[in-house]
């Protein structure tokens, strides 16, 4: 892929990430109406996004709940995302919980315990 359409995919990456939440702001499901949105993955050409959300205050149960209703409302996400934006078309959309952040906080938790037990000892 070529440096300019690298910035392209960038830059549309990072405007789906404010334009999501915004999105979804508009909703009458208050699970889905607060969601954070921790990154947005789009596919080389565009066509496809795949949206991670922060799963911290929710339950496995929630989770797939709120999956389930994400899906239900992706082309109304298409169609407000084509609307604010001008666009011909807007990438489909797969949502995913964020395991990332949550490895990242166990990682760290080992970190400071190591260090406590190295400071002990």
């Amino acid at each position: 892929m070529r440096d300019n359409s690298k910035i392209k995919l960038k830059r549309v990456e990072s405007l789906l990430k404010e334009l999501i939440p915004e999105a979804l702001a508009t909703m009458q499901d208050n699970r889905v109406n607060a969601l954070n949105v921790v990154d947005v993955v789009c596919s080389k050409g565009r066509y496809d996004a795949k949206v991670y959300l922060d799963k911290s205050y929710f339950n496995a149960q929630e989770q797939k709940e709120i999956l389930a209703q994400l899906r239900k409302v992706n082309g109304y996400l298409q169609t407000y995302i084509k609307q604010s934006e001008g666009w011909f078309r807007s990438p489909a959309f797969t949502f995913e919980f964020d395991e990332q952040s949550e490895q990242i906080a166990k990682i760290e938790n080992l970190i400071k315990e190591l260090r406590k037990s190295s400071d002990e000892s």
